[in-house]
């Protein structure tokens, strides 16, 4: 799963394997220590620097502690984790996301830890609320992405555009948006789906799910009004989607200059620099809607499974991986945004290019989390690939038909 696909990756459908309550039941706090018992550690890579930079992190705590520690690759994260717990040998941590928690925590396969963690009050309250269900906070957020605007400094300049032009409202997006289509390449060109047209949704005071994450809100106004706006940049040719232009997805679209803008989330530093080293890019806070600022943001938080042998030797671990130093590290080494307060400023100093990521987590919405969502959003992806000759109306009616039951 690559980093620059995480977002899309956290709603894939995960195939149905009849899972049953295979957990024991714990309500949070309850720990079994033996230190003797290894860890399994199950993750969804980016890539090697990602894959590189955990490892090296679980081994010094193995090292310190004593207790061995191995980190298993998924490729297919979802399905593995599935599969682990189907079969009653789950890894004893994972990278879970927040549309996987009510599956697992219904079933009583995820201990509750969360309400214990020493730098509980650390985390980013967003983060905190992402992970919440049944009010326990089940575990803690190991990083996060927002998404903003994504703009190549050279065809901003070669189109005579300034850091006056930086749009801060959707009337000013679309302008320089024209202004930017020329020959191959369209103003801005993003993905097809709601993990990026969701951001539009929130800025128009809206989203598919209200802010507590307990109601379906799909048929809103404001998303109406959202979708309305893609579709008519869409139709003009200012706007275009990654796949229209034979990309598979916003950030490749970018690199190989078919789009001058695009909205991505801080992945896209890692991509950039790997595979298109020479585009000379900068991130800016996406623009205003009619009812303010807004993005979505993503995250997966470290799970641990109730029926781990050494759930304390688990949490002990995480406490590490959630430590300032581990998280600063894991910035360095592969982009993400540190889930700890205390981070922030230091990251600020070291990473200002990626400062406006960081700014969104205060006004930055979460993705569904109810059970079942994520084959919702899919459907609802299926039809925002064809917005350009879809009615928004009748989508987001589909949609709220499908999400509204799961909230019931």
């Amino acid at each position: 799963m690559k980093t620059t696909r995480w977002a899309i990756g956290a709603f894939a459908v995960v195939a149905t394997l009849g899972l049953s309550a295979c957990g024991s039941g714990f309500s949070g706090g309850a720990t079994k220590q033996d230190s003797s018992k290894p860890l399994t550690v199950l993750i969804g890579s980016s890539g090697a620097a990602e894959t590189a930079a955990v490892k090296s992190a679980v081994a010094d705590w193995s090292k310190k502690s004593g207790t061995k520690a191995t980190v298993q690759v998924a490729s297919d994260l979802n399905q593995q984790l599935a599969q682990g717990f189907s079969s009653g040998k789950p890894a004893d941590v994972f990278y879970l996301s927040t549309d996987q928690l009510a599956t697992y925590a219904t079933n009583g396969s995820l201990l509750a830890y969360g309400d214990s963690l020493k730098n509980k009050s650390d985390f980013y309250p967003a983060l905190v609320k992402a992970f919440t269900l049944n009010n326990k906070f089940y575990c803690a957020p190991k990083d996060f992405s927002t998404l903003q605007l994504i703009i190549n400094t050279s065809k901003w300049q070669a189109a005579g555009l300034t850091d006056a032009d930086i749009p801060t409202t959707w009337d000013q997006l679309s302008a320089v948006a024209k202004k930017l289509t020329s020959g191959g390449t369209t103003g801005l060109v993003m993905g097809g789906e709601y993990a990026r047209m969701g951001a539009f949704m929130v800025q128009a005071g809206g989203n598919i799910v209200n802010s507590d994450n307990t109601k379906a809100t799909a048929d809103s106004a404001g998303n109406v009004t959202a979708l309305d706006y893609i579709k008519q940049n869409l139709q003009q040719g200012s706007f275009a989607l990654a796949a229209d232009v034979g990309a598979g997805w916003g950030g490749e679209a970018f690199g190989k200059q078919l789009g001058a803008m695009t909205v991505e989330g801080n992945w896209i530093a890692g991509a950039m620099k790997a595979d298109f080293p020479d585009v000379q890019y900068r991130a800016v806070p996406l623009p205003k809607g009619p009812e303010g600022a807004g993005t979505l943001q993503f995250t997966n938080c470290w799970g641990v499974a109730a029926d781990s042998a050494n759930t304390q030797g688990a949490q002990d671990l995480i406490a590490q991986l959630t430590s300032t130093s581990d998280q600063l590290a894991f910035a360095k080494a592969f982009g993400v945004l540190p889930s700890i307060q205390s981070a922030a400023s230091e990251f600020r100093t070291a990473y200002p290019e990626l400062v406006p990521f960081l700014n969104g987590v205060d006004y930055a919405k979460t993705p569904p989390t109810a059970k079942g969502s994520a084959d919702v959003v899919a459907d609802l992806n299926s039809k925002l690939a064809q917005l350009k000759s879809q009615d928004p109306a009748t989508v987001l009616a589909a949609t709220q038909k499908n999400l509204a039951p799961l909230y019931k």
